[in-house]
Formats: C-alpha cells, sequence, structure tokens
C-alpha cells in the first residue's frame, strides 16, 4: 500500500483520492445533476445509491485504464504525461461547469434508475473522470484509488442531494474551484519534482 506524507501526517492512495476528487466535484456538472434529480424525483436515498452505483462503475473502469496506462509507458515518460495532465486539470477546474441541454433529459424512470443512467452517462470525459485515471496512473493499489474516488463523489454529492437547492445557493463554488485547481497543481508539481514513486 502506498503511503505519503502531509507533513508529518501519513495519506493513503484512498485519502488524496477522496480529496481530490470531493474538491473537483464542487459545482462539477454532476453535482448540478444531483440537485436536479434532487429536484426532480424528491427521493434522496434512491438518488443517493445510484450515484454510488455510477461512480463505482464509471471510476473503476477509469482507475482501470489508468493501471494499464502506466503499465504501457516507461517510468519517464508516464511522469510527464501525468504531472502535465495533473497541471491540465488545474485549469479545467478553474472553469465553471454548467448542465448541458442534453443533459437535463432524464429517463422517466425510477429515480434509482434514473440516477444510474445519468450519472454515468456524465461521468464521461468529466475532470474528476479524468482524475481518477491520472489517480490510477500514479497511486496504488487499484481499489483504494477506486474507494477514495467514489467517496470524494459522495462526499460532493449526498449533501445537495439531501438539502437540496438550499445547499446548493450557499456553496462558495468559486472559492472551492480555487481550491481544487491547486490541489491539482501542487499534484502536478509534486509528480514533476518527486515522479511517480
Amino acid at each position: 500500500m502506498d503511503h505519503f506524507t502531509l507533513g508529518t501526517f501519513p495519506l493513503t492512495a484512498a485519502a488524496v483520492s477522496t480529496g481530490t476528487v470531493a474538491l473537483a466535484e464542487i459545482g462539477d456538472k454532476t453535482q448540478l445533476l444531483a440537485l436536479l434529480l434532487a429536484a426532480r424525483f424528491r427521493k434522496p436515498w434512491p438518488i443517493v445509491a445510484g450515484i454510488l452505483v455510477a461512480t463505482l462503475l464509471n471510476h473503476a473502469l477509469a482507475a482501470w485504464f489508468g493501471t494499464l496506462v502506466a503499465q504501457w509507458l516507461n517510468p519517464g515518460v508516464l511522469r510527464w504525461v501525468v504531472a502535465i495532465s495533473f497541471l491540465a486539470v488545474a485549469a479545467w477546474t478553474l472553469k465553471p461547469d454548467k448542465l448541458d441541454d442534453e443533459d437535463g433529459a432524464l429517463p422517466a424512470r425510477g429515480a434509482f434508475v434514473a440516477t444510474t443512467i445519468a450519472f454515468f452517462l456524465a461521468e464521461i470525459g468529466d475532470k474528476t473522470q479524468v482524475a481518477t485515471v491520472l489517480l490510477a496512473a500514479k497511486y496504488q493499489p487499484y481499489w483504494e484509488v477506486v474507494a477514495g474516488t467514489t467517496l470524494g463523489m459522495l462526499l460532493a454529492n449526498v449533501p445537495v442531494v439531501l438539502l437540496g437547492s438550499r445547499l446548493a445557493d450557499r456553496l462558495p463554488l468559486k472559492t472551492a474551484r480555487t481550491v481544487a485547481a491547486v490541489v491539482f497543481l501542487a499534484l502536478g508539481a509534486w509528480v514533476a519534482v518527486r515522479g511517480l514513486g
């Protein structure tokens, strides 16, 4: 199991993945989707369960791809690919997200099925999915990255589902995006300076 330190505090791959994705998810289109689903169905627990299933499936595939990328590239090339990608995600994080028109069209099914389908599709190519690929390329074991990124998604989305629009109106989205960008910038700098080991 990989351990990293923040000062004198040891961090695991799961802890790094949880914090990174929870911050990156603030203000993301999937968080807006969670709010939309909560307002439409008014059944928080099936929505939370749908977010959990969709995220586990999506991030397991993304992390698996990240471990494959780590095996395909030699360590020197992988180091710079991951570092530059983290820096790109940092810049991407600063851009506010919004739901596209097609994202607002939800299946006319139950809350759980609609959430699972909508969240899985919304996460494809999303910055949290890209972050999961990068985290899996850098950190091991694989299951800790998937568990951490899934927990990060739940930490960011469950309060939105449970508290609805009152919480969403009060979230300091600009500050959260800035903090998330700084985290990705720090991860990119760390990889560039220290490597992947």
